[in-house]
């Protein structure tokens, strides 16, 4: 097949010749929206300045200074995250994005707050997973007086600003969990808890929930105290051991927060028990394979696809709109996964 040429784009894209050739020579003499006709046809009959289109097509739209805080780099959910906020905000059509994406090791509340404020220095919009603390707030605030929205992803966040929210209904993801081990469970009996932090509200939620549920619908099961594991592996490995060593007779584990390799590492070093349901939080390569063995009964997941894309929008939406748009709030709903939807 011969390569498309001008004549062949301009018959695609329903314009003129001379209109092609100023969007590939002299692209702020044309119309946003004809800009945007002439790359979509670009694409569709594979004409070879497609490159050039595009360009030209971003060199006329607005940029957008994003900043967005994610935790830990080395922990599987924030790096699959960060990746796909990355690409959302590649692909963002409403304008060009100039993403400062990162990562923070040290979670101690004063460092947290620091970074809030640096990087809210540097950008125009900015998205935060953080834990609730006074320091914290204090560092929302500080941004928010300097004109840049902040949003909460995850977890809502409280200070004196507004403050904007994107993530899952966590009330409802703990009583969908409950909703599981209640139609799961043979004999009600104990169940374990862990959570990531006390300070995380959307894993204060999820467990709030998860014992509403049972309050309203079977009390015959007993809930354990949480057990916090700060997002670590080896901690979580070491609470799981000791409720099955303390509580022989737990029927149950409910993994609501970090530190689900090491939940399942202790309960696949045991004897499996055919009536034991663990329920647990994110799908990735680790999840997914204690799902296929049976160490896992069910999954709740963010759909990372739309949770970025809602992530780009909401910060976009936020610097548009400024203070007098108040907080905005975006709610999604969550993927379950059992071993047979896998």
């Amino acid at each position: 097949m011969k390569r498309p040429t001008i004549p062949d784009l301009a018959e695609a894209a329903g314009v003129s010749i001379s209109t092609v050739n100023r969007a590939l020579n002299d692209p702020d003499s044309v119309r946003p929206p004809t800009l945007a006709r002439v790359l979509s046809a670009a694409e569709q009959i594979g004409f070879y300045g497609l490159r050039t289109i595009e360009h030209a097509v971003r060199s006329t739209q607005t940029t957008h200074r994003l900043g967005v805080l994610l935790q830990r780099k080395e922990r599987t959910f924030y790096r699959i995250l960060g990746e796909a906020i990355a690409d959302a905000a590649e692909n963002w059509q409403g304008g060009r994005i100039e993403l400062i994406l990162e990562f923070l090791e040290d979670l101690t509340p004063e460092k947290v707050a620091a970074h809030i404020v640096s990087l809210g220095e540097r950008c125009e919009s900015m998205a935060i997973v953080a834990p609730q603390h006074h320091f914290v707030a204090d560092a929302i605030d500080t941004v928010l007086e300097r004109g840049v929205p902040v949003t909460s992803l995850i977890g809502p966040l409280s200070a004196k600003g507004n403050v904007s929210f994107v993530g899952l209904d966590n009330w409802k993801v703990g009583r969908t969990a409950a909703w599981a081990f209640n139609r799961m469970v043979r004999t009600p009996g104990k169940i374990g808890i862990l959570v990531g932090s006390h300070r995380l509200r959307n894993q204060e939620m999820n467990e709030s929930g998860f014992r509403s549920y049972f309050r309203e619908h079977n009390t015959d099961f007993t809930l354990l105290e949480p057990l916090p594991t700060y997002e670590s592996a080896v901690v979580a490995r070491e609470h799981v051991e000791k409720l099955l060593t303390d509580h022989p007779d737990l029927c149950g584990l409910f993994i609501s927060g970090g530190g689900v390799t090491g939940a399942i590492a202790a309960l696949r070093a045991l004897p499996r028990r055919a009536d034991f349901v663990a329920v647990g939080y994110e799908l990735f390569d680790a999840t997914r394979a204690a799902l296929i063995d049976g160490t896992l009964s069910m999954l709740i997941s963010h759909p990372m696809e739309r949770f970025a894309s809602e992530t780009i929008s909401t910060l976009v939406k936020t610097k548009s709109t400024g203070r007098e748009g108040g907080a905005h709030r975006v709610t999604f709903l969550f993927d379950i996964y059992t071993p047979e939807s896998i």
